[in-house]
């Protein structure tokens, strides 16, 4: 019994210092105060948006790249561009649109590594059926979402988000679409000229 007590406490001192040098990932950085201030820059992109569609009961498909200038603490105004794919039964449409957007992060429930955040646009959007030269003119686009981010790092952050989009921009349905649409994606926040 000595000798197995023995061993066990010389196992537990050899791989000690082995253990203590193994790091987890990195998860969350407690910085997003500074990276959402003002004279800062915010790029990034939805990586995969899906949106439910009221009226055809369909599945889409985006991408949305957006830059935005911090003109103050919390709040950001930019645009964003928007590529979709919308596959139905009996085809595929191309949609595509771009909008100046004001995003602004609620400093109420504010964690040091995360954010709430509301976001509006309004721009253009148009599409194009495949095999089809029958485009549906460029039309107005609306769009208003809620968010939540989490820095992973001092400028970098995930965020997930659920909004609400109309456009009448949609050959297939020849009328105003209206849908929910959850998204998640990326931003990176880049330090810019802090005014004096």
């Amino acid at each position: 019994m000595k000798n197995i007590f023995l061993s066990m406490v010389m196992v537990a001192l050899a791989t000690g210092p082995v253990l203590s040098q193994v790091t987890t990932p990195q998860t969350s950085s407690p910085s997003q105060a500074t990276a959402i201030s003002r004279g800062n820059w915010m790029v990034g992109a939805g990586l995969g948006s899906s949106n439910y569609n009221f009226e055809s009961e369909n599945f889409n498909l985006t991408l949305t790249p957006k830059a935005a200038y911090f003109v103050s603490d919390n709040i950001a105004v930019g645009a964003g561009i928007t590529l979709g794919l919308d596959a139905y039964d009996g085809g595929s449409t191309f949609e595509y649109g771009v909008a100046p957007l004001i995003r602004y992060y609620f400093p109420e429930g504010a964690t040091p590594t995360s954010r709430w955040f509301a976001e509006g646009n309004v721009g253009i959007a148009g599409s194009h059926m495949k095999d089809s030269d029958d485009d549906e003119p460029v039309s107005l686009l609306l769009g208003i979402s809620g968010g939540y981010t989490h820095f992973i790092t001092p400028s970098v952050a995930l965020e997930a988000t659920l909004g609400y989009n109309y456009t009448k921009a949609d050959i297939n349905q020849g009328a105003g679409i209206s849908g929910l649409g959850l998204g998640f994606g990326f931003q990176i926040y880049l330090p810019g000229r802090r005014s004096r």
